[in-house]
């Protein structure tokens, strides 16, 4: 499957990710724009809290399904399809995490290419 198919998957699953308190609509204005009279480094501030969050709930998804798939195989009273479904939840996260990081890179890489 690829990534395309994947992320449809999680679209159509709507799988519950832990809520990421994403900044309101007002503080997207141009003066909260790194270098921007009134607010320097907001924006960027923002958006590493954003990220640092998606990956605590990455961490967390991978860290519970570890935990449920060890407990299948010790025997607890776990359920198997419960292991399942908690690995493909941490690695469709995991996947969406890397895309978005890629993207950032990419954006990024475009931006330095830009002649001054």
């Amino acid at each position: 499957m690829s990534l395309i198919g994947s992320a449809t998957a999680v679209a159509a699953q709507r799988i519950q990710f832990p809520q990421i308190d994403a900044p309101a609509a007002p503080a997207l204005k141009p003066a909260a724009l790194p270098g921007a009279a009134g607010a320097p480094g907001t924006a960027s501030a923002d958006f590493g809290a954003v990220f640092e969050k998606m990956v605590s709930a990455v961490d967390a998804k991978q860290a519970d399904a570890a935990a449920t798939t060890r407990a299948v195989l010790m025997g607890d009273n776990a359920q198997l399809h419960q292991s399942v479904i908690a690995m493909q939840e941490a690695s469709v996260a995991f996947q969406l995490m890397v895309e978005v990081r890629n993207k950032v890179v990419e954006g990024y890489q475009e931006l330095m290419r830009m002649p001054v």
